[in-house]
């Protein structure tokens, strides 16, 4: 007999040790991770080519998933459960995986971003590859209308514009009202918001929303869904010099696709485009 995690013995029949076994590496990592391969090895008391293959059965199955120092911690199953559940403490957590692939493909400075008292808080960051550009700005709350991720919860109804002047931050800083208006509409209509040193001189920065799964209303008649909501923004942000009018088209797809997957795992299934909806109506 072999000895799982905290002690417990594996006795169960040959046509459930493999659960078993797998399970007891699924808790730890659960409970611990995130964990390495070795020390699962060692603290299962299992051999490495089980624990490879069991490993394996579980990424497969979103059980589990790797984090960039090749540590195990709960997966893509896991994280959705927790999001739906109402755990939105762990939203951090959930999008880490995506904010890492980002920064590996863009090289810039990623952000995370929700609504905080009228203006926009940077929940999560990976920094730059790049010396210039590498300012920490987790915790950091600034206006909505002048950073990417706050044009976007704004264009998105994720938040709304505090009552009285724009603040001008830069000599680019959009200060009309109707100015910005008309500003939101264009990032609704593209799907994405960019700032070109409006928050702060010679930063440019693009942005895209994250979306959560519609609640439903339950009633006799079952439940009807209500519209989806935007929940937080991802940005891709980096100095003028790199971050040109010539590649923002190619940073703000990638910095979409990342916030789609992620919205994905939270649940969000986009319906049909206007232009679908259309050659529906024609058809």
């Amino acid at each position: 007999m072999e000895l799982a995690a905290k002690g417990t013995l594996l006795t169960s029949p040959n046509g459930t040790q493999a659960v078993d076994r797998a399970a007891q590496l699924l808790i730890q990592v659960v409970h611990c991770g995130p964990v390495r391969f070795s020390e699962l090895s060692a603290t299962s008391g299992l051999a490495k080519s089980t624990t490879s293959r069991l490993l394996m059965a579980l990424e497969r199955n979103g059980l589990v998933q790797r984090d960039g120092r090749g540590g195990f911690r709960p997966g893509e199953v896991f994280v959705s459960y927790a999001w739906r559940s109402g755990a939105e403490a762990g939203l951090i957590t959930v999008a880490q995986p995506f904010l890492d692939r980002l920064g590996q493909a863009t090289g810039e400075t990623i952000n995370l971003g929700v609504a905080s008292r009228g203006m926009v808080e940077q929940i999560a960051q990976v920094d730059s590859t790049y010396l210039i550009g590498g300012t920490n700005w987790v915790g950091l709350s600034v206006p909505l209308h002048c950073a990417a991720l706050g044009k976007v919860l704004l264009a998105y109804d994720a938040a709304e514009l505090p009552p009285g002047r724009l603040v001008r931050r830069t000599g680019t800083t959009v200060t009309s009202r109707e100015a910005l208006r008309m500003d939101l509409a264009e990032v609704r209509r593209r799907g994405y918001a960019v700032t070109n040193e409006e928050l702060e001189p010679g930063l440019v920065a693009v942005a895209a929303p994250v979306y959560r799964a519609p609640d439903t209303a339950g009633g006799s008649g079952g439940s009807s869904p209500r519209a989806s909501t935007v929940v937080a923004a991802l940005s891709v942000s980096g100095p003028a010099t790199r971050l040109t009018r010539s590649r923002i088209p190619a940073v703000a797809t990638r910095c979409m696709a990342e916030a789609s997957a992620l919205s994905a795992l939270l649940g969000y299934r986009p319906g049909p485009s206007r232009r679908q909806r259309q050659k529906e109506g024609a058809a």
